[in-house]
């Protein structure tokens, strides 16, 4: 797999909220299954469902980007940690972290087949905590 799937995992965090055109077809296999679980409770997400999770939250912030901390490849899985940060519509000027997420993918045909992540609401950190 190398470099390539570790830079598939790592583009679809950093891509999925920018609204590309096909973003998550060119990401995500059409069978794809996320396990995730979240301060909200477990939620299993299929294509779809992920489409409409990024639709939504795509409306709710003024932008959204991921910070990748380390990103760890071992046989077929990828591991990645991250933090996504937010702008708000009401506080444009002001970018905080929303969540800090760990996933864990299994990829078939160079795409996002299996997934398990696990996030936590944000807070800042001073520094990275692989420093």
């Amino acid at each position: 797999m190398g470099v390539q799937s570790k830079e598939i995992v790592e583009n679809f965090y950093i891509s999925l909220f920018k609204d590309e055109k096909g973003a998550l077809d060119n990401y995500l296999h059409p069978n794809v299954n996320l396990s995730w679980y979240g301060t909200t409770g477990f939620k299993k997400l299929d294509f779809d469902k992920i489409l409409e999770l990024r639709d939504n939250l795509g409306k709710s912030f003024e932008s959204l980007k991921a910070e990748v901390e380390k990103i760890v490849e071992e046989d077929n899985q990828i591991a990645i940690h991250f933090t996504y940060h937010v702008k708000t519509i009401e506080n444009p000027d002001e970018e905080m972290p929303l969540a800090h997420f760990m996933a864990i993918w299994e990829l078939k045909d160079n795409k996002l087949l299996k997934g398990v992540q696990i996030s936590q609401l944000g807070e800042e950190i001073d520094g990275s905590p692989w420093t």
